[in-house]
């Protein structure tokens, strides 16, 4: 069994992320990505561009750390032993930062799912319901401090981003690609 590619760094992102000029943080990028991707977006190194509506943004270099977000993102997604993870703080970071940090991803992966999906893709009942509890989040603001309650509620809802996002690049992409191989 071949092992998907790791994520790189977030120093890494963050540092190419601020020498674009990007104003967006690295969990909100990579939301964007993971939505692009699972809306059917083309995996390439134009995907920077596509993903910030922004034409004037350069190509992503082939080995860079963006790239190694692509190619991790892409080969994660694809995977069917869901290996898929998002890119989010580590557990030490504080609770609203991390919280903080999964509303993002949830706001760019709306933005990148909406640019490749189209304004109305063809979703099963249980994606639609997952695209609109993905915008509820997306709207949400991260509380200032919690309990250990609060803690496990944030590991509930990464968990459910995480299979949203599969089964959203499920119905966009792989249903897709089986139907293209019975045709």
């Amino acid at each position: 069994m071949v092992s998907t590619p790791d994520l790189p760094a977030p120093a890494a992102l963050d540092a190419e992320i601020r020498a674009l000029a990007l104003s967006v943080t690295a969990s909100e990028l990579h939301g964007g990505l993971c939505g692009w991707l699972a809306g059917g977006g083309a995996s390439n190194p134009d995907w920077l561009s596509r993903v910030m509506a922004d034409a004037d943004l350069p190509a992503v270099a082939d080995g860079s750390a963006l790239d190694e977000m692509r190619v991790a993102s892409a080969a994660q997604l694809a995977d069917r032993s869901f290996e898929f993870e998002l890119l989010l703080p580590d557990a030490d970071a504080s609770l609203s930062e991390r919280s903080g940090a999964l509303f993002d991803w949830c706001r760019g992966f709306l933005g990148g799912f909406g640019l490749a999906a189209g304004a109305a893709p063809t979703l099963s009942e249980d994606s639609n319901e997952a695209l609109a509890d993905l915008a509820k989040l997306a709207a949400a603001q991260p509380q200032d401090d919690g309990d250990e309650e609060d803690e496990e509620a944030l590991v509930e809802l990464e968990e459910f981003v995480r299979v949203a996002a599969l089964l959203l690049h499920g119905d966009c992409v792989m249903a897709a690609q089986h139907r293209q191989r019975f045709n």
